[in-house]
């Protein structure tokens, strides 16, 4: 058994889609849209199988994202190396997007850092 993939809404499909695929090399599907009820989509795939479902629809709700909540907390992407982490990390603080967390090494062994992708949810860049 696997995780076939994860999905989460968006407020701006495109500009999420452009972030994964800039950033982690992701593969994007054309935009699939159901003009009955506005929900669109994109599937991401990266190189190692995992695939990422972009939703969005009319009249979502958009509450404000607090780091420490209930549900799913975080995105990890493990790089393969220090050397990635440390060049994506700053590759995108250069870029403008918020690192809350600069690469260290955690109690529990990963080389991390922790980035807040452009509609406030967690990203961390791991090896």
């Amino acid at each position: 058994m696997h995780i076939e993939h994860v999905a989460m809404y968006a407020n701006d499909l495109d500009t999420v889609k452009n972030f994964f695929v800039k950033y982690f090399d992701a593969k994007s599907t054309e935009l699939y849209q159901n003009p009955k009820s506005g929900f669109k989509s994109y599937f991401l795939s990266f190189d190692d199988g995992a695939r990422l479902e972009l939703m969005n629809r009319p009249s979502m709700e958009d509450a404000p994202k607090a780091l420490l909540r209930t549900g799913f907390s975080h995105i990890a992407f493990n790089l393969g190396s220090v050397e990635a982490v440390d060049a994506l990390t700053k590759q995108m603080h250069d870029d403008g997007l918020c690192v809350i967390n600069l690469p260290r090494t955690t109690g529990d062994g990963y080389y991390e850092s922790c980035v807040i992708d452009l509609e406030g949810n967690l990203i961390e860049l791991m090896v």
